[in-house]
């Protein structure tokens, strides 16, 4: 079996490493985490013998499949920490986010976001990835994406005390008044 990859991979983790966790502490909120995160993430690209012509593809391919695994993880780990909760009687300490990539408040007002609201928000924002590409990496419907990014930013701006443009720039199109009134007879 050749292992055509390995060359590849290695130049990845040697040039990009810090930068792959840093961008998963942001979603995680936890270095150690995000170090897994990472880890699932290169294991998976690879072992699916993905070829990349470039570091910055490779990157871009390994920063989705980490979010992609910040969702599975969280949406299994929501469900055994409610089921801790229930029987234990306590609520689940916070975490603290930290990332070289934000300012500390930005970082703690993401943190205080929901899973999919952060996922969203860091797809969307920081890596501009397209409405329709967040919503099939992460599983979920353009809508629902569109929403948590919404409420996301919302939540941002109340905390963070800024305010955000609330619509993209919709297209215009000017019309004839004398046409229309034609075409209304």
């Amino acid at each position: 079996m050749s292992r055509g990859w390995a060359p590849a991979l290695d130049r990845l983790v040697h040039e990009r490493y810090g930068g792959l966790v840093a961008y998963a502490t942001v979603l995680a909120a936890d270095r150690s985490v995000a170090q897994d995160l990472v880890h699932d993430a290169l294991v998976s690209t690879y072992t699916a013998r993905a070829s990349f012509g470039s570091v910055p593809q490779a990157e871009a391919y390994v920063r989705r499949a980490i979010a992609s695994r910040f969702v599975d993880r969280a949406r299994r780990g929501g469900r055994e920490r409610t089921a801790v909760v229930r029987l234990a009687h306590a609520t689940p300490e916070s975490t603290e986010l930290r990332s070289d990539l934000l300012d500390a408040d930005v970082a703690a007002a993401l943190a205080r976001l929901s899973t999919q609201q952060r996922a969203c928000v860091v797809l969307r924002h920081l890596d501009d990835v397209s409405v329709r590409d967040t919503a099939r990496l992460l599983g979920l419907s353009e809508g629902a994406v569109k929403r948590y990014v919404s409420d996301g930013v919302a939540t941002l701006n109340a905390l963070l005390g800024t305010r955000s443009p609330t619509a993209e720039p919709m297209s215009v199109t000017l019309v004839d008044r004398q046409e229309v009134r034609r075409d209304d007879r």
